[in-house]
């Protein structure tokens, strides 16, 4: 649709419907109306006015299966109504351009996408590493001009990163595959490209729940095709609402933390002649408890034992969840915090442990829900992000409370989204 009459059509409320049922809130129709009209404008700015689609990936939050991905192992997580959106058109050329709130990446030449090691840790590198696998699994490139602007901050622990490989995966569905690329495919491209290009150990599960999006349950016993449920279940009338707290701790300097983790379950599984910890179960790692400690650590060990009492934590809350049990829901996840802090330990870095935001951010929650709600690590840890189901009539309290200490915006209040990666027009 070309851009001066897709932008009239939004202000006129054409898509306010498409807008609802996207963010499930009416509140946020007079905002998002706006957002994109600003950001077309921001394209026609950049590349002119042309024929445009719009294009929507969401944030993701993991409810439950910290760490459990690159062990093959099983995840509950949920896509949110926080998204990155882009404004995208062929530009009838060799070159991808995308322009976004802190990017900028010109002159991708896609006849040109080998992976070149001093493009590693760049965006460059992550946009290349999406276009390289696809063109791969035999799908149809093209040069595209592109502006995204993003609700997904960098650090926010909903995933910003796996957002952006997801939607340069679904831009190039959208415009050059009739659409027809499925979610998982995109998902496994985003991952390879931050595994392989940008040079991040990392597992699928990000990605997975970005471009499938609604509340899954993914097990990744076969990795190369991941069991992807969906699992039927409504927040929203539990009585509990789901909040992310930013405690602002930086992600810099942490790659090395967060590689540790599989390297160290990899040694576990090499003192048992197992490649992974998913082919592991708990009494054959405590029969051995003296060789890995002394071959691997005391922290792998309990790492690994982290990894094998996760996956079991993830089929209770699924379980608890399909059955309306929200009391047992709520106890797993606390569970699976304690775990995440005691055995798995990625609340905070070894390396400067005077910085503790997350520690800090768990504490006082708890000291604020009480019997209120239940807080656990978000997403990869160390720094960033803490997760929080808490009774809806307590909400504005805890967020009142732990903004004081962490700064007035750092709660977000989400809901479930139904869609994952979506192409509006």
């Amino acid at each position: 649709m070309k851009s001066n009459i897709l932008k009239q059509r939004i202000q006129e409320g054409r898509f306010d419907d498409i807008l609802v049922d996207l963010y499930q809130d009416k509140s946020q129709l007079d905002y998002q109306r706006n957002r994109y009209i600003a950001a077309i404008e921001k394209f026609e700015k950049l590349y002119g006015e042309d024929d445009v689609s719009l294009f929507s990936v969401p944030g993701r939050s993991e409810v439950s299966g910290n760490h459990t991905d690159h062990q093959n192992g099983k995840v509950l997580a949920c896509a949110v109504n926080i998204d990155m959106i882009a404004v995208a058109a062929p530009n009838r050329s060799n070159f991808v351009n995308i322009t976004s709130d802190n990017r900028k990446c010109n002159g991708i030449l896609i006849t040109d996408l080998k992976l070149k090691e001093e493009e590693k840790r760049s965006t460059r590198s992550l946009v290349k590493g999406v276009l390289k696998r696809l063109d791969d699994e035999m799908y149809r490139i093209d040069g595209f001009n592109a502006f995204m602007t993003s609700d997904v901050a960098v650090g926010s622990g909903l995933s910003s990163s796996a957002a952006f490989e997801t939607m340069i995966g679904y831009i190039t569905s959208g415009l050059f595959n009739k659409g027809e690329i499925n979610p998982v495919v995109i998902a496994k491209a985003g991952q390879y490209a931050e595994n392989v290009y940008f040079g991040k150990p990392c597992g699928l599960m990000d990605q997975v729940a970005c471009s499938v999006g609604n509340l899954i349950n993914i097990d990744f016993e076969d990795n190369d095709n991941p069991k992807v449920k969906k699992v039927q279940a409504d927040f929203s009338k539990s009585g509990y609402s789901l909040c992310i707290v930013d405690s602002k701790g930086s992600h810099a300097h942490l790659t090395d933390d967060y590689a540790a983790i599989p390297y160290e379950m990899r040694s576990v599984c090499q003192v048992l002649g197992k490649t992974l910890v998913r082919e592991i179960n708990a009494d054959e790692i405590l029969e051995n408890i003296d060789e890995i400690r002394e071959k691997c650590g005391d922290r792998a060990l309990i790492r690994a034992l982290h990894v094998i009492y996760e996956n079991d934590r993830v089929d209770e809350a699924v379980k608890a969840l399909e059955a309306s049990d929200f009391d047992t829901f709520l106890e797993v996840i606390r569970q699976s915090g304690n775990s995440s802090f005691k055995y798995l330990q990625n609340v905070y870095s070894n390396h400067s442990v005077q910085e503790q935001s997350l520690s800090v951010a768990l504490m006082y929650s708890e000291n604020i829900l009480k019997d209120n709600g239940v807080c656990r690590v978000h997403g990869g840890g160390f720094a960033g992000t803490i997760q929080a189901f808490v009774k809806d009539e307590f909400v504005q309290t805890y967020k009142r409370e732990i903004e004081k200490v962490f700064g007035e915006g750092c709660c977000h209040v989400l809901k479930v989204r139904k869609y994952g990666g979506k192409q509006i027009v």
